[in-house]
Formats: C-alpha cells, structure tokens, sequence
C-alpha cells in the first residue's frame, strides 16, 4: 500500500519491531502499511465509530491481513490492550481531541514504548502536555501536502522541558534543524499576522485589546523562532 506524504511521515516514525496501535485509524491505512513493510509484526486498528472501523476491517480483510491487525471498536485508548502495544498514534485529529484522548486514559501508556502524535491545530498544547506528563520528544518532522501544514511528532518516556515558548508552538527539533519547510510556514504565519495586528493597531474595546496581545505575542514567537535560522 502506498501512504500519503502526511501517513508516511507518521508511519515512518514507528520502530522496526513494535507492534502498534492506531487511534482513530479511520480506513485502516497505517496499521496495514506497518504490516505489509515488516515494520510491525501485529497492529491494532482503532475508532471510536463503527462505520471507519468496518472500512478498516474491509481493506484489512482485501490485504489478507485479518490474522496480524485487529480491529476494536474503542473511545480513544479505552480498549488498548496495552501489554501486546509497544507504539500508539494518534492522528488526523485536532491537537486539543489528542490531549483529552491523552488524559482520559494516560495509564494506558505505562507500557508503552513510544507515542508518536499528529495534531493537525494547537501542537503547543500537546507538546506541553507531553511534558507535564514524563514524555520527552525524540523526533518531529513537517512536511506540507496539497497546501496545508502537518507535523508529527515521537516521544518517549523520560524527563524534559523547554526553555521558550516558541519551541512549544513551533517545535524545538524542527527550530534547531532549521527545518525548510517550518521556514516556508513561519514566513506565511508571519505575514498573516501582520495583516491581522495591523486591523486591530486602533482598536480600544477590551476583547480587541485583547485580541491585539495575542496576536503581538505570536508574532513574537515567529520571530524568535526565525531568529535561530540566521544564526
């Protein structure tokens, strides 16, 4: 099976040898990759609606893979049988949909060897709760496919913080790689706020006021992020 750029991105960050679950895993697409690669020697597909799930049963089932993935009806990690999962993802979802996922069910990932998490909006809230809860960030790509932004990112159990807040909004692997596709997103963020500050520049009344802070506050992490590419 051939993956999107956004799937293989993800899917690639999977260990050789771990077997993996997918949360929310929609049309069964990553585990039947991680399977058919011999990255995973098992996979579990995941969704918390039967209608995806019967979709991933369907293509699993073409594949002649129903003996290696095992598909669960499940509320996010609910029914993550977490001693046979070395590696959870959780993608294709908004970033505050994965930490509510995260919270709702955090003892579920004692076992687990590493976590490898997509948010598609606010990845500074889950790099955050990452690290509030003993995961530390190994790995972070970016790539950007049929015009739109996605990261992916791998953690594992251990201890880490950031020093910046511009390393949680835009990521500090990605910042001290002077990653080219971040540059290309930071420059259109940067440009987009600009537009937005100057709309705002003679508002008085309090939510625009605070509105202006905000927006102030993100451009200011745009160009401390810009910062380390002309170092």
């Amino acid at each position: 099976m051939e993956l999107s750029k956004r799937l293989n991105m993800i899917a690639s960050f999977v260990t050789d040898g771990c077997c993996a679950a997918d949360i929310g895993t929609d049309h069964g697409y990553i585990p039947i990759y991680l399977v058919q690669q011999g990255i995973s020697p098992r996979a579990f597909a995941m969704d918390i609606n039967k209608g995806p799930l019967e979709r991933a049963k369907q293509h699993i089932e073409e594949m002649g893979l129903q003996d290696r993935i095992v598909c669960l009806l499940s509320d996010g990690l609910n029914q993550l049988p977490e001693k046979d999962v070395d590696s959870v993802i959780i993608a294709g979802m908004g970033g505050d949909l994965i930490v509510k996922i995260l919270d709702q069910d955090q003892d579920k990932l004692k076992e687990v060897r590493e976590l490898i998490v997509s948010p598609q909006s606010h990845p500074e809230r889950v790099r955050r709760w990452l690290h509030d809860h003993n995961f530390r960030i190994l790995e972070e790509d970016m790539i950007q496919e049929e015009g739109k932004y996605y990261i992916a990112i791998r953690a594992v159990h251990g201890r880490e913080s950031y020093e910046k807040e511009c390393f949680y909004c835009f990521g500090k692997q990605l910042i001290m790689d002077c990653s080219p596709v971040l540059l290309e997103y930071l420059d259109k963020e940067y440009r987009k706020y600009e537009k937005i500050r100057k709309t705002l520049q003679n508002g008085t009344k309090e939510h625009i006021r605070k509105r202006r802070e905000e927006v102030e506050q993100r451009l200011d992490d745009i160009k401390e992020a810009l910062g380390y590419y002309e170092m």
